[in-house]
């Protein structure tokens, strides 16, 4: 049945304007879920009532949580949430990764029980897939998830957990069945980290304090029924997952609610106070350049995100995301560059010498040196998108 959009976005504006909080609007805290993570009054509000209307989820299934909404009302709510600058009212890996994962490889037990959750954002998600000796090499890892009776017993580490001190699940890709090959003998399965047997340890980064951790699991418990996709399934399951990881570091993932605010990037202003004269007026040409060519790729890659999520014919997208993924890291670090190198020795001062705004400019530069490790590095994108785009032979 075809849907009147102009009548949808005349709808969607008249709600929104009624329903969206002042203290939702603009620059402010999103919430992950997270038991352990109090919300401001305004912001619990917009979650409430946006869960109500199915908006955490828009493309879900109603009875998920979701609202079904098409591509087409999708791209409407996002402009309308633009309009107004709200703010997502959910966040995190429950409505992003784990989610759209169960929707796509559970069981209806494991949809019914765990998708309404994620939804209303009852709960954060960690996510357990490196190790310490397991990086980009992911299928050795050694994390053991051990079958007795109606639970699996889990025993090993897992690293670069983010948000893990304040989660309240974990999915994890764990060893099964040691005597099959490695890539084989894998399963995914969800832990609840309120028990005794994990515990997290935070990783402090030169930038300084970071959602990066260690979680430790020492004979922890999860149910049989909460293993997604079948036992010694995982490389499988866990592949996919990673596309939704991927393509929501490159902001295409429409399965969660993605706010309409539009982030201001610091770079344009950051570079005309140190580079310009006292009208912002640029002289350098090099540095006019470079901040052209920034502002270009800013725009370019805004447009690809875009006709990829109208592009989409599931949840996520395919390999594709690798490339939009990498992309959007890469044109982010060469705007920090620009702004280090402009702002010279006071992008590295310290303490009682440097400003709030120098501080903040340098610990950005400093912690999106991430960007081209979290959700699989450069090096693995670049061989995902030679080999599964391109059609490159090995």
């Amino acid at each position: 049945m075809s849907v009147d959009l102009q009548e949808f976005r005349r709808q969607t504006r008249a709600w929104l304007e009624e329903n969206c909080p002042p203290g939702a609007r603009g620059d402010g805290p999103v919430p992950l879920g997270s038991s352990k993570v109090e919300m401001d009054p305004d912001v619990r509000l917009w979650l409430e009532r946006m869960a109500e209307k199915g908006w955490t989820v828009p493309t879900w299934p109603k009875q998920y949580g979701g609202a079904e909404l098409s591509r087409e009302e999708y791209r409407v709510l996002v402009d309308e949430l633009t309009r107004i600058g709200a703010r997502p009212p959910l966040t995190g890996r429950g409505v992003n990764y784990i989610g759209p994962t169960i929707l796509e490889f559970g069981t209806d037990a494991q949809k019914a029980k765990w998708l309404p959750r994620c939804a209303r954002g009852e709960g954060a998600w960690a996510m357990g897939y490196s190790e310490p000796g397991a990086g980009s090499d992911l299928a050795s890892l050694r994390l053991r998830a051990e079958r007795r009776g109606d639970h699996y017993v889990l025993n090993g580490s897992k690293i670069w957990t983010s948000d893990a001190t304040i989660c309240d699940y974990i999915f994890v890709l764990a060893r099964t069945a040691p005597d099959k090959p490695k890539h084989q003998g894998i399963s995914l399965i969800l832990v609840d980290m309120a028990q005794p047997g994990v515990r997290v340890s935070p990783i402090r980064l030169i930038s300084g304090a970071s959602p990066f951790c260690e979680t430790h699991f020492e004979d922890a418990l999860a149910p049989v029924e909460d293993l997604i996709g079948g036992e010694d399934n995982g490389w499988t399951v866990g592949k996919r997952l990673l596309q939704f990881e991927r393509s929501t570091h490159a902001g295409i993932n429409i399965s969660g609610s993605q706010g309409g605010r539009q982030v201001d990037n610091p770079v344009a202003s950051v570079v005309r106070r140190y580079a310009g004269d006292e009208n912002g007026r640029i002289d350098d040409v090099g540095v006019r350049r470079a901040l052209l060519d920034f502002e270009v790729n800013t725009a370019a890659q805004r447009l690809t995100q875009r006709r990829a999520v109208e592009e989409l014919q599931a949840h996520a997208p395919g390999f594709t995301s690798s490339a939009v993924k990498l992309t959007n890291a890469l044109n982010i670090q060469a705007g920090d560059e620009l702004m280090m190198s402009v702002m010279g020795t006071n992008g590295l001062r310290d303490g009682s010498s440097a400003d709030a705004a120098e501080m903040s400019q340098r610990n950005r530069w400093l912690y999106q040196k991430s960007l081209t490790i979290a959700g699989g590095t450069k090096e693995v994108q670049l061989n995902i998108i030679a080999k599964r785009v391109l059609g490159l032979p090995d």
